[in-house]
């Protein structure tokens, strides 16, 4: 059904569980993976001149070791994987990377940001879901703890 699945990481702790489920349906595909990691380059465009040169080699070890976490799980797995680390909007790098390596299905993280935190920051997977020209799983990377008891609040558990 899919041969080849796009991971887009920031690196963070959440990732863990969004790997676990790309991980999971590429060895029930016998898919490759493909490891991602988008350096914003809005945020990289402020930083003084004097100090940007540090700032990029920062970055992209992030990168590195991002992409590098969730390679090493699929490769201890025997799934194929592939990393790469690009520059610019995360939303617009990933589609592109979608569409220009035949990705047949992302699988990426979200925070589950509501109300005005939202509306400030945007939503990189939102941005996807409704661009992507292949189907988007999203999987909540964030506190889990917090979600649920936002949930029950919710339904008045």
């Amino acid at each position: 059904m899919y041969d080849d699945i796009l991971v887009p990481t920031d690196g963070s702790e959440g990732m863990r569980r969004v790997a676990e489920h790309a991980l999971g349906l590429a060895e029930l595909c016998g898919a490759t993976v493909h490891v991602l990691y988008v350096v914003d380059e809005t945020a990289y465009a402020t930083v003084p001149d004097d100090v940007r040169g540090r700032v990029r080699d920062a970055l992209e070890g992030d990168g590195q070791s991002a992409t590098k976490a969730i390679a090493e799980r699929a490769i201890d797995r025997d799934i194929d994987v592939t990393r790469e680390i690009r520059w610019g909007d995360p939303a617009v790098a990933i589609v592109t990377y979608a569409v220009e390596n035949g990705t047949d299905l992302i699988v990426m993280g979200t925070r589950g940001k509501t109300g005005f935190e939202r509306y400030l920051l945007g939503s990189v997977a939102e941005k996807v879901v409704r661009v992507s020209p292949v189907p988007v799983v999203t999987v909540h990377a964030g506190d889990h703890e917090a979600l649920l008891t936002e949930i029950e609040e919710l339904i008045g558990v």
